[in-house]
């Protein structure tokens, strides 16, 4: 489905993101995956040529914060494949401090990578896209984009944040045929969520319709589908993938 594209996947050393990156290598496509340190990001790089050595996977591992360094990544991206096709935002942090106990600076740590490091990114990606005639960008949102949370309001913000970025900037970049979507993952089986007690898991299943918990597999099937030229005209959509939780 996305044979000879190439993608840039932030976040993509484990979760989410591993998952993305993994699904479109055994799709045909190039991926460089941008994590936040070096080392994890050539363990990941290293385990998925462990699986398959034919597949096409490089990391670098910029400060997303740095709009210079961002670039300079996606630049020689550029440099080396002469494209860059799929951009996917999934690097994020999350945060459940109650408002009260925000300490200084920690409300705008979350804003900057949520939400700041998805604009590095996207900025130079388009002028790249622009230039070769379209491209696709997916951002990775979140179920509390639509109902909130009960703490940690900059996690909700920022998703919040990113939809209306997602949104406007399909508008915008549509006329360059660059399509921009989000994906909003619900209650997904990460490594955190994973270590989670049963007495903590069965209140959540009693929320989610479907009566399971999300696969990392579910969110890279749709950043798949978003990417490919199945979805060629859609843009400017916030996908719940989320079992249709009710909250």
């Amino acid at each position: 489905m996305l044979k000879d594209k190439v993608a840039v996947v932030t976040g993509g050393t484990r979760g989410i993101g591993y998952a993305i990156v993994k699904k479109y290598l055994e799709n045909g496509a190039k991926v460089v995956l941008f994590g936040s340190r070096p080392e994890t990001v050539e363990k990941a790089v290293q385990s998925l040529k462990a699986e398959n050595a034919e597949w096409e996977v490089s990391g670098a591992s910029p400060d997303l914060g740095n709009a210079k360094a961002v670039a300079e990544e996606i630049g020689k991206v550029k440099e080396k494949y002469g494209r860059l096709d799929i951009l996917v935002n999934n690097a994020g942090v999350s945060d459940s401090t109650l408002l009260a106990d925000y300490q200084d600076g920690q409300f705008e740590k979350v804003m900057e990578l949520n939400l700041l490091g998805v604009y590095h990114t996207i900025q130079p990606a388009a002028s790249v896209m622009k230039e070769q005639g379209g491209g696709c960008i997916i951002n990775i949102s979140s179920m509390v984009s639509r109902f909130g949370q009960p703490g940690g309001v900059a996690y909700p913000t920022s998703k919040f944040a990113v939809n209306g970025l997602t949104i406007s900037l399909a508008r915008e970049l549509g006329p360059d045929q660059i399509r921009v979507n989000a994906v909003a993952p619900g209650v997904t089986k990460t490594d955190m969520v994973a270590a989670l007690p049963d007495e903590v898991i069965q209140p959540l299943l009693n929320t989610i319709p479907l009566r399971r918990i999300g696969e990392p597999e579910d969110i890279a099937n749709a950043c798949l589908f978003l990417a490919s030229d199945l979805a060629s005209y859609v843009s400017g959509a916030v996908l719940s993938v989320d079992g249709a939780t009710l909250v």
